[in-house]
């Protein structure tokens, strides 16, 4: 069986993930989506939230889809998972460079590490995490761009 890390914040869960996790899956047996701590992101909605609402957003997908949290380097993570895969969502060409560094960095300390880099589905390229957040926060209508449990959390004043 093949499987793939999905590595992320996911501060909170988009439609644009589940989009990437629905196309790993046929690539791959299975998709780790692992839910991590980054402190170059807001990590104020805690980490057992985020990870909780991965698996009510990813449901549908059955046992083909593990959520699971890290708070180790990537390297580590991914091969405690035995694997070797890694696939990755791309919005923007900034995204592009943002991975292109990662890929690097990552590369240079497990070359056998493999990337599979997604385009974003046209529909979801706009779509951020960080845009939700700041919408959900001022007290807008996130119900278009998450799934019905992340957009109940937030209503119900989830951070």
């Amino acid at each position: 069986m093949t499987s793939v890390v999905y590595p992320g914040s996911f501060n909170p869960i988009t439609y644009g993930h589940q989009d990437i996790v629905e196309r790993a899956l046929g690539l791959f047996d299975k998709v780790i989506v692992a839910v991590g701590t980054s402190s170059d992101k807001d990590p104020s909605t805690y980490l057992a939230d985020r990870i909780q609402l991965c698996r009510a957003a990813l449901a549908e997908f059955g046992d083909r889809v593990e959520v699971d949290g890290f708070n180790v380097l990537l390297v580590d993570y991914v091969r405690s998972k035995d694997t070797r895969f890694i696939v990755r969502g791309l919005r923007t060409i900034s995204d592009f460079d943002y991975e292109y560094q990662m890929i690097t960095m990552n590369r240079e300390m497990d070359p056998d590490l493999e990337y599979v880099l997604l385009p974003t589905s046209r529909q979801w390229s706009f779509l951020s995490s960080s845009r939700v957040r700041e919408i959900a926060g001022l007290g807008g209508n996130i119900d278009e761009f998450v799934h019905p449990a992340v957009a109940e959390y937030y209503r119900d004043g989830g951070v």
